[in-house]
C-alpha cells in the first residue's frame, strides 16, 4: 500500500505555474516517476502538462491520445535517465476552491486506480487567500480514492517536496517554457471551433471570436510568459553567484591544500 510522496521542486514549481495560469477552469497534467519499496513510495521528478479538450470551472477532460503520448514520453525520459520511470499520477487545480477532492475527482482517481494501486492524484488549490493575513495562498493534497460498497471517500497520502536531481532539472524547465505555447494551443482551438460554429458571412461574430483570442494571447504574454522569463533570468543571475562562489572557495581550498603540502 502506498503510504508516501516524494515530490521534486522543479515539478512543484511547474504544477504550480500551470494551476495559476487560469483561476476561472481547472488545469490537468500527468505526473512520471518511480516507485519503490514494494510500491508504499514513489517519487515525482517530471510532469506532462496537458492541452484541455473542454474548459470548465469545476473539471477538466483530455484524450486517450494525449495519454498514450504521456506514456510514451515516461518512457523516452527512463531510457534517457536510466531508471525505471513511468507515468505514476494526475494533477489538476481547484481555483478559487477547498483543496479536497470531489466526487469527480474521486471517481477519475478511482478509475486511474484501478489500471494501477500505486497512482496517486495531487490538487493545487489556487487564488486563495489566508485568512488571517490576507496573503495570497496556494495549497497542496496528495490522495487516493477508497471505495466503500457504491461510496467513495479520500486517503490522504503524506508529501514531501524534494530537491530535484541535476540530470532532469533542464528537462523540467523545457517542460515550463512550454506552458505560454500549450495555452496558445487551446486558444487556437477555441477559436477554430467557434469560427466553424458560426455563419461564414457572419462579419462581427468573426469579429468578437477575434477579439477574444487576441485578449487570450495577450494575457499568456502578459501574465505568464513574461513573469515567467524575468524569473528565470533572477535565477540564472542567482546561480551566476553561486557558481562564482563556490569558484571562489574552491580556490582558497586548494591554495590550502598547496600550502599544507609544501609544509609537509
Amino acid at each position: 500500500m502506498l503510504h508516501k510522496v516524494l515530490l521534486s521542486t522543479d515539478v512543484t514549481l511547474v504544477c504550480c505555474q500551470h494551476a495559476l495560469s487560469t483561476e476561472k477552469e481547472e488545469i490537468m497534467g500527468l505526473l512520471i516517476g518511480e516507485v519503490h519499496k514494494d510500491n508504499s513510495l514513489v517519487s515525482i521528478v517530471s510532469s506532462v502538462i496537458l492541452r484541455r479538450l473542454d474548459k470548465k470551472p469545476d473539471r477538466v477532460e483530455i484524450s486517450e491520445e494525449q495519454l498514450v503520448q504521456a506514456t510514451l514520453r515516461a518512457e523516452e525520459l527512463a531510457a534517457e535517465v536510466g531508471r525505471p520511470l513511468r507515468v505514476v499520477g494526475w494533477y489538476h487545480s481547484h481555483p478559487h476552491i477547498t483543496v479536497w477532492p470531489s466526487h469527480v475527482d474521486l471517481a477519475t482517481q478511482s478509475m486511474y486506480q484501478r489500471m494501477d494501486s500505486s497512482f496517486v492524484g495531487l490538487i493545487f488549490a489556487v487564488f486563495l487567500k489566508d485568512q488571517t493575513t490576507k496573503a495570497p495562498q496556494i495549497q497542496i493534497t496528495c490522495f487516493q480514492s477508497i471505495n466503500e460498497g457504491s461510496n467513495q471517500s479520500r486517503r490522504e497520502i503524506e508529501l514531501e517536496i524534494t530537491n530535484t536531481t541535476d540530470s532532469l532539472i533542464l528537462h523540467n524547465f523545457q517542460i515550463l517554457a512550454k506552458l505560454p505555447e500549450i495555452l496558445k494551443e487551446e486558444e487556437d482551438e477555441a477559436y477554430r471551433i467557434e469560427a466553424g460554429q458560426g455563419d461564414v458571412m457572419d462579419i462581427l461574430n468573426k469579429q468578437h471570436n477575434t477579439a477574444v483570442r487576441t485578449i487570450a494571447i495577450g494575457h499568456i504574454v502578459e501574465k505568464i510568459s513574461r513573469p515567467m522569463l524575468e524569473a528565470l533570468v533572477a535565477r540564472n543571475e542567482l546561480n551566476a553567484f553561486r557558481l562564482k562562489a563556490l569558484k571562489k572557495q574552491h580556490q582558497e581550498l586548494m591554495n590550502k591544500l598547496e600550502t599544507m603540502s609544501c609544509s609537509v
